[in-house]
């Protein structure tokens, strides 16, 4: 056995096996927030109550957060370009069954489905690019791969607005999910060709009871979430919280017992001797809970109560992405390199900004909003994440041995998508219990109208007092209902007033909806701004020197040759 210090020569193909598996990781990320903008579309086609079209969003993430570490190690051991073609071809095949769910039930085990296929492709991506470029390109690949994968979050609901709205061939709201099918099979074949294989030297073990234990801890937390409100939280939805508390203690204890042990547990628990890793973990961990929040009733906002088509909702979003990639860009090319932990503190108090005023104008222009006055605090919004997603990877893996950052990066990307799918529950709870709470608000903003039109067109008092009676309590119910889409029995017209005031009614349901909405949107970002000063907090954990981190991309072993 030989020693060499010359590395081999690198794949002439490595930049074309990337553009592959870089347009596998976009079209993975896309899927985490392209269903928001298609939310509504999917209700009325599969009647779906809003408890399950918050499953068929969190279950996405969910699967791809279980799946994740073992997907790298299943690389590790059994060859990259094998698991991430296996990834490939069951994300296509999942995708189709997606696009051709009949009920809300195929559709939310077919996102599971994608979720966990998603989840064997990503950690590939990274030890492609480690195992595939030589040292002075492969700064070059990561800050490629870590730009689209921030921009994807944005992209999703600006691309899922246009397929929704395009209704191509027919298929409405299927179009974002089979759109994968011809792309996946390109990827696929494109991969067999050009993708070299490689494994670990010596791969971790897999663990599986360590899965089976920190999924069922956050199923135990989110289906009780989910499910409370549309149930009248029974008392077993506060013994399921209770149990994912004891579960996931019992996951740390058998964790520990693993690494007692010398075997491989799913989390490396010795990570979290690094304070600054840890705190910076549970920051990035809020983070996402409040961006995962946002992105659900942002949408809801925006085609439930004002109403807008998906096509207009999905190209507003742009301005988030405009807003997403300066930032992102600044941050990375300028800023962290100099400022290190403050451009994620600057980062985080930016995105609150832009929460705040855009709560403000949802609740000052009501139905009047228009996209371009959402520009302002779109734009805001988006900078602030842009800051914040782009270095945060790099910046907190800074804080851990070069030898556990493989571990550390699995354990960032997990975290991010458990962020997403309790912030989607958490805001579920939340935006519905104030629509409900407030629904008078709306109410009281415009029944000095509709008194003057009903008024105009002769109605006496008394039967002025009946109608706005009625007009209320269908408001009333309308908000109450788990479907705010259900119309309930008080809503029905009951011939006072003739046509006319039907119509004027109806345009004033309308109206009172949109104030509800925007209540309820400002209420929910308010909660947003308070889990982006925790983050702010949690950044400020982080060392004063902290910098964009290269040393996994400078410590090169030697090569061995046999």
């Amino acid at each position: 056995m030989t020693t060499s210090s010359t590395p081999p020569p690198p794949d002439p193909r490595r930049w074309i096996a990337f553009a592959v598996v870089l347009a596998a990781g976009f079209m993975d990320l896309l899927d985490v927030t392209i269903v928001n903008v298609a939310v509504p579309s999917i209700q009325g086609d599969l009647q779906a109550e809003y408890s399950q079209l918050e499953w068929i969003i969190a279950a996405y993430v969910l699967a791809f957060a279980a799946v994740l570490i073992t997907g790298g190690r299943l690389g590790d051991i059994y060859g990259r370009k094998r698991v991430f073609l296996t990834g490939m071809a069951g994300f296509t095949l999942a995708s189709a069954a997606c696009g051709l769910a009949t009920d809300p039930t195929m559709l939310i085990g077919s996102r599971f489905a994608q979720g966990a296929m998603g989840a064997l492709m990503v950690p590939q991506i990274l030890a492609i690019i480690q195992t595939t470029f030589p040292k002075e390109e492969r700064a070059k690949a990561i800050a490629v791969y870590s730009g689209v994968g921030g921009s994807a979050s944005a992209v999703g609901l600006a691309l899922g607005g246009v397929l929704v709205q395009a209704d191509l061939f027919g298929l409405g709201w299927r179009t974002i999910f089979l759109v994968n099918i011809p792309v996946g099979i390109a990827g696929f074949v494109a991969a067999w060709f050009v993708m070299s294989d490689s494994k670990s030297a010596t791969p971790p073990r897999l663990d599986p009871v360590g899965m089976v234990l920190a999924v069922s801890s956050v199923l135990l937390l989110v289906y009780p979430l989910t499910e409370g409100r549309r149930l009248d939280w029974p008392a077993w939805t506060f013994v399921m919280m209770g149990a994912a508390v004891a579960v996931f203690a019992a996951f740390l204890f058998y964790e520990r017992a693993l690494t007692r042990a010398g075997r491989s547990p799913l989390v490396d628990l010795g990570l979290f001797r690094s304070r600054p890793f840890a705190v910076g973990l549970g920051a990035w961990l809020l983070f996402w809970i409040a961006m995962g929040g946002f992105f659900l009733v942002w949408t809801l906002f925006m085609q439930g109560g004002l109403g807008w088509s998906p096509l207009r909702a999905g190209l507003t979003s742009a301005l988030f992405a405009v807003g997403a990639g300066v930032g992102a860009g600044l941050s990375v090319g300028v800023l962290a390199a100099r400022y290190g932990r403050r451009v994620l503190m600057i980062g985080a108090l930016v995105n609150a900004a832009g929460f705040a005023l855009y709560g403000a104008m949802g609740v000052r222009y009501g139905s009047e909003f228009t996209s371009w006055q959402m520009a302002l605090p779109l734009v805001i919004t988006g900078a602030g994440f842009g800051m914040v997603v782009a270095p945060t990877l790099d910046l907190l893996l800074g804080q851990v041995p070069v030898r556990e950052a493989g571990s550390a990066s699995g354990l960032l990307n997990t975290g991010q998508q458990l962020g997403t799918a309790l912030g989607v529950a958490l805001v579920g709870v939340l935006f519905f219990s104030v629509l409900d709470r407030d629904s008078d608000r709306g109410v009281e903003s415009v029944t000095p109208q509709i008194r003057a039109e009903l008024a105009v067109e002769g109605v006496p008092v008394g039967v002025q007092d009946q109608i706005v009676a009625g007009f209320a309590a269908c408001v009333h119910d309308r908000s109450a209902e788990d479907d705010p889409t259900v119309v309930p029995a008080s809503c029905n017209p009951n011939g006072v007033g003739g046509e006319a005031v039907s119509r004027m009614l109806g345009e004033a349901g309308a109206e009172a909806n949109a104030v509800n909405f925007a209540e309820s949107f400002r209420h929910t970002l308010f909660y947003g701004i308070g889990m982006l000063l925790l983050v702010c907090l949690g950044f400020f954990a982080l060392p004063k020197d902290a910098r964009l981190e290269q040393r996994m991309l400078d410590d090169e072993p030697e090569t061995v040759t046999i």
